[in-house]
C-alpha cells in the first residue's frame, strides 16, 4: 500500500511540474541541429575492441521537449538559469561476455538512466547538475556535475568541459564486480566494489560550413575511480570517447 501511495505521489509530481505555466514561450518548432555522426567509444574491458557505430546527431529544442546528443528530456519548473529537467539517457554501457578474456561472466546489459536535472546557462558559462537512477539491470545511481566554458573563433565556438561523476555501488558492482557464482566459473576471484568517482575533461567543436549545415567533432577523456580500475576485468585506468557529426541547423 506505501509503494502504491508512493508512485502515485511521484505521478503526481511529474504531472504538476509538466503542466505548471511560466513566462517563458517556448517555441513548437525545432529549433538547434539534426545529422548523422560517427561515434567512437575505447575499450577498457579485458580482451575487448574499440566500438565505432554510425547514430543520429541530435541537440535541439522543441517546445519544453530537449535532445542533447545523448540525453533527452522534458523543462519544467523554472530555475535560476534554467529549468527543472525531467530527463533519460540513451546508454551503451552493457557489453557481451563471450570473449575468452571474458569466460565465465554473465552479459551485462545496457543501463536505462532515468533522473532529474539542470542545466544554468550563465554568463560565466554553463553548470549542468544531473541525477539519474539506471531503471534496468543494475539498479543503481548516477550523479554528474559538468561546467562548460565558450570560446568564439571566426568560423567555429569552442566548448572546454570539466566535469565529475559518481556511480554508485549498486551500478560499479554490476558492471564491474565479480560475484562468487562468477568467480567459480571463471578465471577472476570474487569482486564487490564501492562507488567510483569518474573526473572528465573534454571538447567540443562547432564549426560553421554555411548559414545552414555545421559540422561537430567532441573528444572526451574519463578518469575511472579506484573502484572500477581494481575491477580484474578492467585494464584501462580512463575511458577515452569522441563522435565526429554533421548536422543541419533549424533556426
Amino acid at each position: 500500500m506505501k509503494a502504491l501511495l508512493r508512485i502515485r505521489y511521484i505521478s503526481l509530481c511529474a504531472a504538476l511540474l509538466c503542466t505548471t505555466a511560466n513566462a517563458e514561450e517556448f517555441r513548437s518548432q525545432i529549433v538547434g541541429d539534426i545529422g548523422l555522426g560517427g561515434y567512437y567509444t575505447g575499450d577498457i574491458l579485458r580482451g575487448d575492441q574499440n566500438q565505432t557505430s554510425v547514430l543520429p546527431y541530435v541537440d535541439f529544442n522543441y517546445g519544453r521537449m530537449f535532445a542533447r546528443i545523448d540525453t533527452f528530456g522534458i523543462k519544467t519548473l523554472p530555475l535560476g538559469y534554467g529549468h527543472v529537467e525531467l530527463i533519460g539517457r540513451f546508454s551503451q554501457d552493457g557489453f557481451d561476455t563471450n570473449t575468452p578474456s571474458l569466460t565465465g561472466l554473465t552479459k551485462r546489459e545496457n543501463s536505462l538512466p532515468i533522473g532529474i536535472g539542470t542545466l544554468q546557462v550563465t554568463p560565466i558559462g554553463g553548470f549542468m547538475l544531473n541525477a539519474f537512477h539506471d531503471v534496468n539491470a543494475s539498479r543503481g545511481n548516477i550523479i554528474e556535475a559538468i561546467y562548460g566554458g565558450r570560446v568564439e573563433l571566426s568560423n567555429v565556438k569552442l566548448y572546454p568541459l570539466l566535469g565529475l561523476e559518481y556511480r554508485n555501488k549498486e551500478y560499479v558492482s554490476y558492471y564491474y564486480g565479480v560475484s562468487t557464482q562468477e568467480a567459480a566459473n571463471s578465471s577472476y576471484a570474487t569482486y564487490q566494489p564501492d562507488g567510483a568517482t569518474n573526473s572528465l575533461i573534454a571538447l567540443i567543436a562547432d564549426f560553421t560550413l554555411t548559414d545552414d549545415y555545421h559540422l561537430h567533432l567532441y573528444a572526451r577523456r574519463k578518469w575511472l575511480g579506484d573502484a572500477i580500475r581494481q575491477s580484474a576485468i578492467v585494464d584501462k585506468s580512463y575511458l577515452d570517447t569522441g563522435y565526429v557529426a554533421l548536422s543541419y541547423r533549424f533556426k
